[in-house]
């Protein structure tokens, strides 16, 4: 049988790791506590009617000149390997991959975050995406960032679902991402997706997920279980789920029977595809349903 492909798609701060990421290596290396820095991003936008994730770039690079810090595209990506995570996320990945292929289906992994790209790509757990959707800078030849490339905000995070959805992984392509795509040529369906985040600024991809087709969870530190319950109730999420990526916590239970649901989903569709071609046949019509069946992984 065909695999499907399945995709997780996942926040990143206090959905995979318990802290914002600047919170473990940058903010404490320039001399000051999260409060006070995240409160100087604060009072930046108010003050200029900024973005509050450009906000946080352009403090990033003034902090650290400031403090006399290098800040480069390598010192960011070092600061990754300083990032705690949630229990279980780091043997996560390839469990659920396993999983997925025991349960006959291709599984992705993909991060849609307002935090930094470099930071993300350089964590141990960096190289299990297929891609990482974030904030990002332009660098110069000395690799010290000058401008910002992209700023991932809470509205700005669904685009990734639909390039995810359509397979257009390259940011720079927003013809193809814009054009008109039918359904059997996107490469991923929104039912085959489950999406993973924790906190009000996931609400706009977690409704996108779950209007169209697919699911999402809200994940919770312990004993903080307050917001994701708010969300489970006001049906922005499938499930609330405590932040415990170990082998056999709910957590992966939940994940492993949404994969078994969308393969037999997706068996099902076939099934009765193959209905309706032989239903034309017998009565000597051409069938709309000779066309590819999408959401199909790809010979490696």
């Amino acid at each position: 049988m065909d695999k499907p492909i399945i995709a997780l798609i996942y926040d990143f701060d206090r959905t995979l790791s318990p802290r914002d990421m600047q919170e473990y290596g940058f903010i404490p290396g320039i001399g000051m506590e999260p409060e006070a820095f995240w409160s100087a991003c604060r009072s930046l936008a108010l003050e200029h009617r900024m973005d509050g994730i450009l906000a946080y770039m352009y403090m990033m690079q003034h902090m650290s000149q400031e403090a006399q810090k290098e800040l480069t595209r390598d010192t960011l990506r070092a600061l990754g390997r300083e990032i705690a995570f949630f229990p279980g996320v780091e043997t996560w990945f390839p469990r659920i991959n396993a999983i997925g292929e025991s349960l006959g289906a291709k599984v992705e992994h993909y991060i849609i975050s307002s935090g930094l790209q470099e930071i993300i790509e350089g964590s141990r757990i960096g190289g299990f995406f297929r891609a990482v959707f974030a904030a990002s800078f332009v660098y110069d030849k000395e690799g010290r960032p000058v401008w910002p490339a992209t700023a991932v905000n809470y509205t700005s995070k669904t685009q990734y679902l639909f390039r995810i959805n359509k397979g257009i992984l390259d940011i720079t392509n927003d013809s193809d991402l814009n054009a008109f795509t039918p359904e059997y040529k996107r490469r991923i369906p929104f039912s085959n997706m489950i999406y993973v985040g924790d906190g009000l600024t996931d609400v706009p991809c977690m409704k996108m997920t779950k209007l169209k087709g697919g699911y999402s969870i809200v994940v919770h530190a312990p004993d903080s279980a307050a917001l994701a319950d708010d969300m489970l109730l006001q049906n922005r999420a499938d499930f609330a789920l405590e932040a415990d990526y170990s082998q056999g916590a709910a957590l992966e239970t939940v994940v492993s029977e949404l994969m078994r649901r969308i393969i037999a989903d997706h068996a099902l569709s076939r099934r009765h595809a193959e209905q309706m071609r032989r239903a034309h046949a017998r009565r000597g019509e051409n069938s709309p349903f000779n066309i590819p069946v999408r959401g199909i992984a790809e010979e490696d």
